[in-house]
């Protein structure tokens, strides 16, 4: 297949899968495209039968990724059972807060055809009150004798690139790296390039938490902050996350690579991220109930926000940039107030 000049050419030769993608947003779209231009057999899930008529007829998501065209291989279904029949993998992309029940639903359909399954969360979050991981969300609802593998997928990865054809570099990880590495050769190809990892911990805290910090990222930009306050916000912000995923007991290297500096780098400098768009708001004095109706799509990095706060108290971790955010978004408070303060604090060591 080509695009723009570019050849999609599959860079592994494995079998023909079976994959069920549920969750048809526009990254659980984007994946199911990849997988049908690598050749499998793919089942796209949603819940909205007119979504599913859309992705059929016309093969295209317009809600989602505009007038982008979707691989002809792109099947959706409005029936679960019918996306996970005989299905090998499945990649679960539905927010956060979805998880759970869907989770659920699957196992039902598991239970009923005796039907063990790969399952790789591609959703960015943790679970508010329990602060759970999603594939800890996962493990705890899906039986481990329905379960084939388990892990997520991470990295810098925007929707609207991958739909694009933009060459995009994620990850695999799952603490069994022979997942891993499946999963790797399922998805890869000539412009979609997958890496494997075993630290789920830190690639899932690096995947949530950096929709925090691409939210003060916006609220940097619409206060017209130039590259030195966004950088010093990144190099910080990192900072912050690897203390935090270092108290959960991952790996400081995982957060130099996709699913720490690359996943934040994309997510906090581009319109396509939804958490950026939404710091920009908030910086223009938007309340956060306008600010939400306006995007349309779940923003996980408000409910990330208080979650990683909570977390910070709880492991006594400092994460200053993580508290400036948490009292704009939920004490109101003025972001251009909040950053002066972040800079008026005693200053230290580089490296604590």
């Amino acid at each position: 297949m080509v695009f723009s000049g570019i050849l999609v050419t599959r860079r592994n030769l494995v079998s023909r899968e079976i994959i069920a993608v549920l969750g048809a947003g526009s990254w659980g779209t984007a994946l199911a495209n990849v997988a049908a231009e690598n050749g499998h057999i793919v089942r796209l899930w949603s819940h909205r039968a007119e979504q599913v008529d859309e992705i059929n007829e016309t093969h295209r998501n317009t809600k989602y990724l505009g007038e982008h065209p979707l691989n002809e291989g792109v099947i959706a279904v409005a029936d679960m059972k019918q996306a996970i029949a005989d299905a090998n993998l499945v990649l679960s992309v539905v927010p956060t807060k979805a998880t759970r029940e869907v989770a659920r639903q699957l196992v039902t359909i598991l239970k009923e055809t005796n039907h063990k399954v790969v399952v790789m969360a591609a959703t960015k979050g943790i679970e508010p009150v329990t602060y759970k991981r999603v594939s800890e969300m996962l493990a705890e609802e899906i039986p481990s004798e329905y379960l084939g593998g388990l892990g997520i997928i991470a990295g810098p990865s925007h929707a609207e690139g991958v739909i694009k054809h933009d060459p995009t570099l994620v990850t695999a990880v799952s603490s069994d790296l022979t997942v891993a590495k499946y999963v790797q050769n399922v998805l890869s190809n000539q412009i979609f390039r997958v890496y494997t990892n075993t630290d789920v911990v830190g690639s899932e805290i690096g995947a949530a938490l950096k929709n925090v910090i691409a939210i003060g990222a916006g609220a940097l930009e619409s206060l017209g902050y130039d590259a030195n306050a966004k950088a010093a916000l990144f190099t910080r912000g990192l900072a912050e996350i690897s203390r935090l995923g270092q108290a959960f007991g991952a790996n400081p290297i995982t957060f130099m690579g996709l699913a720490g500096v690359g996943d934040l780098f994309a997510t906090a400098t581009s319109v396509y991220s939804r958490n950026y768009r939404a710091g920009v708001q908030l910086g223009q004095g938007k309340q956060l109930d306008d600010v939400v109706a306006d995007m349309g799509m779940v923003i996980e990095g408000i409910s990330t926000t208080k979650v990683a706060h909570e977390l910070a108290q709880k492991k006594h971790v400092e994460m200053p940039i993580t508290s400036a955010m948490y009292r704009v978004i939920y004490d109101n408070e003025d972001v251009k107030n909040v950053m002066q303060l972040l800079m008026g604090r005693p200053v230290s060591q580089e490296g604590k």
